[in-house]
């Protein structure tokens, strides 16, 4: 990825194996607010593939539970610059019930619009995944978790806005960039809602965003565990590569003190 490091900061049917993996659903209580994330419980693979070469998806797929990880071309999980991915998915694909394991290579590359539902990252390479449309893409990531990232989780190189719900994090840096210095800049969006964050004891940020691109960050129903010192920030903003302050605000970094709940 293009953001230098100090910046950026038995086949299961799907049903059962969302209900079984899945963190428990912030769901939506009667006055519209989010209930507080619930602790994930880490899936158990149903079998493990290794993978030599990219593997480019143009439709749908339902890996039930299956564990990837990269051997090879790919067989790397540290944070060299331009690592090949284990998927890349086509526009509008939607990626289901797949673990990714270790090594991690550069994880799951969007190509466009795609939907990442009950994915989970035992320990992230490079990046777990990688946003790469045009600016009218979304990309959803839907359940899931990632841990062990010594940087990012989710790099936002292209445009749109990205979605992260019902999603845990633990032992990362940053689990949102978006690209300071790419090649081609936009102002992107990204919203987070009910995920389970467990701290590391040193300085890590849910979101990093371009304030001087307009990015839009918007937090709710977020919870931090082990995390009494208060070393994740929640929504860190950059002019590009330039660190500029941190914190709730209007235009912004969208979230307020109730937002965030602690334990």
């Amino acid at each position: 990825m293009t953001s230098p490091r100090n910046a950026r900061a038995g086949r299961r049917a799907a049903a059962p194996a969302l209900a079984a993996a899945a963190l428990s659903i912030g769901m939506l209580m009667t006055g519209g607010a989010l209930t507080p994330a619930s602790a994930a419980t880490w899936p158990s693979a149903s079998g493990s593939q290794a993978v030599t070469a990219t593997i480019n998806l143009t439709g749908s797929k339902d890996y039930g539970m299956l564990r990837l990880y990269g051997s090879g071309a790919l067989g790397t999980g540290d944070q060299a610059e331009d690592q090949q991915p284990i998927l890349t998915l086509a526009n509008g694909v939607t990626l289901k019930n797949v673990i990714i394991g270790a090594p991690g290579a550069d994880g799951i590359h969007c190509l466009g619009s795609c939907t990442l539902q009950n994915v989970w990252w035992e320990d992230v390479g490079e990046d777990a995944a990688t946003f790469k449309g045009g600016s009218g893409a979304t990309y959803n990531v839907v359940g899931g978790g990632a841990k062990k990232a010594s940087d990012k989780v989710f790099q936002h190189n292209g445009g749109g806005t990205v979605n992260i719900s019902n999603f845990a994090v633990q032992e990362f840096k940053t689990l949102y960039r978006s690209c300071g210095d790419c090649s081609t800049q936009y102002t992107r969006k990204v919203n987070l809602s009910a995920v389970d964050v467990t701290g590391t004891g040193s300085t890590a940020r849910l979101v990093g965003i371009n304030v001087n691109r307009n990015d839009v960050a918007t937090l709710r129903g977020i919870t931090i565990r082990s995390d009494s010192s208060r070393k994740v920030v929640p929504c860190q903003k950059y002019n590009n590569n330039t660190a500029v302050g941190a914190g709730p605000d209007s235009t912004n970094c969208l979230y307020s003190a109730s937002d965030i709940t602690y334990r």
